[in-house]
């Protein structure tokens, strides 16, 4: 049996993602997203019982092989590119704190994003 003290909530998610410097918080898709230099690096889910943490593929891998109830790849294209779904209840909060950092330096250590043009 897993012996964690500290899960994550909805609250924690969105303060350790606005804890990061620079993070801001926008709506995407319906949910609430974290972005950092304008790319998102983590969002919320409309429920509030799960989160999304982009990450590289080869950090995804890791985050799977630590904890399979916590960490599920997100579908398609998304989870090859190492986008990563967080069920919240069963996450582990310094694991999810780590992988976190690595979502906002990979967003950070990229060109700021471009905005795209609206078309009406």
């Amino acid at each position: 049996m897993r012996q964690c003290a500290a899960f994550m909530t909805a609250h924690d998610f969105r303060t350790l993602a606005l804890s990061f410097d620079g993070a801001i918080e926008r709506g995407h898709m319906g949910h609430p997203d974290f972005r950092a230099n304008g790319r998102i690096f983590a969002t919320l889910q409309a429920d509030d019982e799960s989160g999304m943490i982009k990450v590289p593929p080869a950090d995804q891998a890791e985050l799977l092989r630590l904890d399979r109830r916590a960490f599920t790849p997100a579908s398609g294209a998304w989870g090859r590119q190492g986008c990563t779904m967080v069920r919240l209840k069963d996450a582990d909060a310094a694991t999810v704190r780590a992988a976190m950092t690595l979502a906002w330096e990979l967003a950070t250590s990229k060109p700021p994003a471009r905005r795209r043009a609206t078309t009406r």
